[in-house]
C-alpha cells in the first residue's frame, strides 16, 4: 500500500463504521482466514464487523476461531441482505473481480459503500475506493497482516487473529513449500507464533482430520489419474456419480490435484471435478517451474489465478472437456517438454 491509501484507509476507520467483508465464493483457508482475522482487528477498533460468505466452506476450516460468527449468503440470505445494506465499508477479499462471488456479485455492484480491496490475485478489476493488491505475496493472509503493520496495529495481534492468519498463510503456500513464500512470509509466520498461534495443533485440524467417504474419494481420483509424460502433464477426473457414491463434502477433494505433481518429472497437475448443479465441471491447476497455468486457465477454461496455482471452468460434458485439453496440449508441447 502506498502512503496514500493508508491516509485513505486510517480516514475512513477514524470513526465507527458497519463493515462487511466478503470472500470469493467457495472460500478456502486463505479467503476465511483473512476474513477472521480481519474482523477480530476490525472489532477491537471499535467498528461492527461482519463476514458473509457467498456460500458454505468445507468443514476443515470450521473449527477457526470466530468462524461460528460467519453468515451464509445462501442459507441465512435475510440477516445476510440486512448487514450488506447497513453497510458502510465492505473489504473484499483474497479476490479481483466481484463475479468471483457469485450470487452476490449484482448486490455488490449496487452498494454504495467505501470498498477496501486486499488481494493476491493478477489482474485485479478497478472497483474499490482503496486498492491493495500484489501478486507476489504468498497470500491474501499475509496481506492483511501486512495491512494491519501499514495501520500501526501488529500489537492489537491476538491469539485467534494469529490463528487464522498462520491457517491462511499455511494452506495458500502448500505449508510453505510454494514458490510465493518468500523469507518475509517466513518472518510473518514466526511473529503469528510468537503471538499464540499453535502451528502444530492448526496443521493437526487441517490436514489430519479425515472421514471414511473422503479417502475412498481420494482412492477413487488416483485410480482415474492418467499421465501424459510426453507433455509431463497429469489429469485426474471426477465425475458427478463418482462423488455422490462416496458421500462428498464441500472440501473433501481439497489437495486432490496436487498429487500429480508429486510424480517424477511431472510439472503440470490438473483435476476436473464434475458439478451437475451449476452444470459445469470444475478444474483446478498446478504447476512446477516457470509453466503459467494462470494464462493456460485464463486462455482456454474461463479461469485465472495465479503463475502456479489457478481454477477455471468448462461447460462441455466431461468426455468433450478432455477432448479440448487433449487437442490443446499439442500446441504447448514445446513449453512443457523442451
Amino acid at each position: 500500500m502506498n502512503l496514500e491509501d493508508i491516509q485513505t484507509v486510517r480516514s475512513i476507520l477514524s470513526k465507527p463504521q458497519k463493515i462487511v467483508i466478503i470472500p470469493h465464493k467457495n472460500p478456502d483457508g486463505d479467503a476465511i482466514g483473512s476474513c477472521l482475522g480481519l474482523q477480530s482487528f476490525l472489532l477491537e477498533k471499535g467498528h461492527e464487523a461482519t463476514v458473509i460468505t457467498p456460500n458454505d466452506y468445507p468443514k476443515f476450516l470450521k473449527w477457526m476461531p470466530s468462524s461460528g460468527s460467519i453468515l451464509n449468503y445462501e442459507r441465512e440470505n435475510t440477516e445476510a441482505k440486512r448487514s450488506l445494506e447497513e453497510a458502510t465499508v465492505v473489504f473484499t477479499l483474497d479476490f479481483n473481480d466481484l463475479s468471483r462471488t457469485g450470487q452476490l456479485d449484482k448486490v455488490l455492484q449496487e452498494k454504495s459503500a467505501d470498498f477496501i480491496m486486499i488481494d493476491h490475485h493478477q489482474q485485479p478489476s478497478d472497483y474499490a475506493t482503496v486498492t491493495y493488491s500484489d501478486v507476489s505475496m504468498s497470500s491474501t493472509c499475509e496481506m492483511v497482516y501486512n495491512f494491519m503493520e501499514f495501520l500501526g496495529a501488529l500489537d492489537t495481534i491476538t491469539k485467534d487473529i494469529a490463528t487464522n492468519l498462520y491457517t491462511g498463510i499455511m494452506t495458500d503456500t502448500g505449508s510453505f513449500k510454494y514458490r510465493s513464500t518468500s523469507s518475509r512470509t517466513h518472518r510473518v509466520v514466526a511473529d503469528l507464533i510468537d503471538r499464540g498461534a499453535d502451528n502444530m495443533k492448526i496443521h493437526q485440524q487441517v490436514f489430519d482430520t479425515n472421514s471414511p467417504s473422503r479417502l475412498h474419494l481420494l482412492g477413487v481420483a488416483l485410480s482415474n489419474m492418467v499421465i501424459l509424460p510426453e507433455y509431463r502433464t497429469a489429469y485426474i477426473t471426477l465425475t458427478q456419480q463418482e462423488l455422490d457414491e462416496n458421500d462428498f463434502k464441500k472440501g473433501d477433494t481439497e489437495g486432490f490435484v496436487n498429487y500429480g505433481l508429486t510424480l517424477e518429472g511431472i510439472i503440470f497437475a490438473m483435476i476436473f471435478i464434475e458439478n451437475r448443479e451449476e452444470g459445469i465441471i470444475k478444474i483446478s491447476f498446478r504447476s512446477i517451474g516457470d509453466f503459467s497455468v494462470n494464462e493456460f486457465a485464463r486462455k482456454h477454461f474461463n479461469g485465472g489465478g495465479h503463475d502456479n496455482a489457478a481454477g477455471g471452468r468448462s461447460e462441455l460434458s466431461m468426455k468433450e472437456t478432455i477432448e479440448k485439453l487433449n487437442k490443446i496440449l499439442k500446441t504447448y508441447k514445446s513449453q512443457l517438454n523442451p
